[in-house]
């Protein structure tokens, strides 16, 4: 039997939220919530770093262009699944979502262990991907309304650039599962698809101690719940109820349909719209053409052996997390616009003088790894930043729609298209044709910082209320 909504909800629960200093649930929620990018990390990874051994299987026996080409079906599997799941995530809840993509996930990635031919891979990558974007969805919204406004933008840069902590994952796996004295190569890289399969099992107990977002529910008229919930929050941390009146609420609870979120992306907020549109395909773009055929060019132009590749992305990935661990706490004290718009530049900057580099000859396996690692150590934070953006610009009511629907178009325009163009490019041996698409990336990461430096939101340090007002809030409000 449904649960009436109020026709007006009169709350303190957002502000109650934020006044709360770091303590061990928010611990528990970034672990608990932040492994989707430890997952995804270890995906890209494993393919990426098994990319020879997928080529040389006497089973599968992948041409180039189809390592790229089984990226992007990832990709077209994580866009599907943002989409889908982030409205399933709007309308049922946070909380109900993180089980059912997480077991898409784990399904997927073993099943793809068992592939026997390239359109059977694909097919698991998919799905594996539709997880994924489902994930991403249901947790970037989850994280974004439990973490205190003073400390969201670091705390979500850092949680992103966790990704690379699964890649270090995917890449020692990949060297220890691909090392002929262990194991063949063709059992090798069946069982590095379940690397992910284990870490998202333990994953799932821990998620049974996480509860529903107070804000959703009390968008969606379950007050007694939300203030359940808080109340229970205010106990683990220690946190007595407040002892003076905090600044309050009026929602006028509504359903939404896809006629409101369109109103709200492109009359309420076109400018954010457009801005977080830049901002999420030119790092798409940028991120997955380079590191989905990363393996292929350490591989292709400086004979790196299959089980070596394991070894170079480590330096690469290390590079990836500490940039958004060092850099993440400007962009709450010097601000979004400024930091969003120098790690934007200077990724798009530096990958110009690392193409120029690569395309004279100049570079070994060794600096052109160190290279890499210096662009993405911006890039990374740069990267998610994005995400960061996507995730608290627009109203409370279609958060993870909205996550969705801009990782879902930044992917598509952005992200679909790198792996499977670079893996033509790589194919073709002509390193002026790879360095045309390197500048090409780097044209796109200069023209989103002048984007963002001219029209980005200054968000740090305010409540998501503040950012964005809820779409069901009554003037009577304050």
């Amino acid at each position: 039997m449904s649960q009436a909504i109020p026709d007006l909800v009169v709350t303190d629960v957002p502000a109650r939220l934020d006044r709360l200093r770091w303590g061990r649930f928010h611990t528990l929620v970034v672990f608990a919530l932040g492994i989707t990018w430890i997952l995804d990390g270890l995906e890209v990874t494993v393919t990426g770093s098994i990319a020879g051994a997928l080529k040389s299987s006497p089973v599968l026996h992948l041409s180039d262009e189809q390592v790229g080409l089984a990226a992007s079906f990832y990709l077209i599997g994580a866009v599907l699944g943002a989409f889908g799941f982030g409205w399933l995530t709007d309308k049922l809840g946070r909380k109900k979502l993180f089980s059912i993509t997480l077991g898409l996930y784990l399904t997927a990635t073993a099943l793809t262990a068992f592939s026997t031919n390239f359109w059977m891979f694909a097919l698991f990558r998919a799905l594996t991907g539709a997880g994924i974007g489902g994930e991403y969805a249901a947790i970037n919204s989850a994280i974004q309304e439990l973490i205190p406004a003073r400390y969201r933008g670091h705390t979500d840069l850092v949680i992103n650039g966790s990704f690379w902590i699964g890649a270090a994952l995917g890449a020692l796996g990949a060297v220890v599962l691909l090392d002929s004295h262990w194991l063949s190569a063709e059992l090798g890289w069946r069982l590095a698809f379940g690397l992910g399969a284990a870490l998202g099992l333990i994953i799932l107990l821990l998620r049974r101690f996480l509860p529903e977002s107070p804000r959703w529910l009390i968008l969606h008229g379950r007050v007694a719940e939300a203030e359940a919930i808080m109340s229970q929050i205010e106990a683990r941390l220690g946190v007595a109820p407040p002892s003076e009146p905090l600044p309050k609420l009026r929602l006028r609870p509504r359903e939404l349909g896809l006629g409101d979120v369109a109103r709200t992306l492109f009359r309420a907020y076109p400018q954010r719209t457009a801005v977080t549109l830049v901002l999420m395909a030119c790092q798409a773009f940028f991120y997955n053409a380079i590191f989905f055929t990363y393996a292929l060019v350490l591989s292709r132009f400086y004979g790196i052996a299959d089980d070596r590749m394991g070894w170079f992305l480590l330096p690469f990935a290390a590079g990836n997390f500490f940039g958004p661990l060092i850099l993440g706490r400007w962009f709450d004290s010097l601000g979004r616009r400024p930091m969003i718009a120098i790690t934007y530049a200077m990724s798009g900057l530096l990958l110009a003088a690392t193409a120029w580099l690569f395309g004279k000859g100049v570079l070994t396996a060794q600096t052109q790894t160190i290279a890499w690692s210096v662009v993405f150590f911006f890039a990374s934070a740069a990267a998610s930043s994005a995400y960061l953006t996507a995730s608290e610009s627009f109203p409370l009511e279609l958060r993870a729609l909205a996550i969705a629907l801009f990782y879902a178009l930044g992917t598509a325009i952005g992200g679909v298209i790198g792996p499977w163009l670079f893996g033509i490019l790589i194919g073709s041996g002509q390193r002026d044709a790879i360095v045309g698409g390197y500048l090409g990336g780097a044209a796109l990461m200069l023209i989103a910082a002048i984007v963002v430096w001219r029209w980005g939101v200054a968000a740090e340090r305010k409540s998501l209320e503040e950012v964005a007002a809820p779409l069901s809030l009554d003037e009577g409000s304050g």
